[in-house]
């Protein structure tokens, strides 16, 4: 298995569209039944195919994730050669950024001395949709990019 085999909800979730991969594989929902009985593993297998599946086509069509923290917060845009950070670090401990009033105080404050600001670029190191997995089991969520937007247009 490439990733992570996906949660009973987000199988129920996809219940039509693993109906179809089962269909695609020429399997009925009787012959689903008895094979989650007769042969396990087989269905497992079954399972595990349908997760990474999902989880490619998930990842193919992500550009941006952000990872958030009390004081700071990650910005990344995967690009076809590397991965372009913008980090967003105060040292602050009375500001949290996970809290509406931390938001509020970055939006005031993002040119000021107290909040740094820092890009880097990666080439990537595995292949592209597993180093975005990697960030997403790490805690970073899958945006439109909007932050990362603003930010780098604010750098340049």
């Amino acid at each position: 298995m490439k990733y992570t085999r996906l949660t009973k909800e987000q199988f129920e979730a996809l219940h039509q569209e693993f109906a179809r991969f089962l269909a695609s594989q020429s399997i009925t929902a009787d012959e689903w039944e008895k094979l989650k009985v007769e042969k396990p593993n087989v269905a497992e297998d079954e399972l595990d195919v349908f997760s990474d599946l999902i989880w490619e086509g998930t990842l193919n069509k992500v550009q941006f994730l952000e990872n958030w923290s009390e004081q700071q917060v990650f910005l990344f845009q995967f690009k076809n050669n590397n991965i372009h950070l913008i980090a967003v670090k105060i040292s602050d401990p009375t500001i949290n950024f996970l809290t509406e009033a931390g938001l509020h105080w970055l939006e005031k404050n993002i040119g000021e001395d107290e909040v740094e600001i820092f890009e880097a670029k990666k080439k990537y190191t595995l292949e592209p949709n597993l180093e975005k997995f990697n960030f997403i089991k790490e805690g970073a969520i899958i945006t439109e990019g909007d932050f990362y937007n603003t930010l780098n247009n604010l750098l340049k």
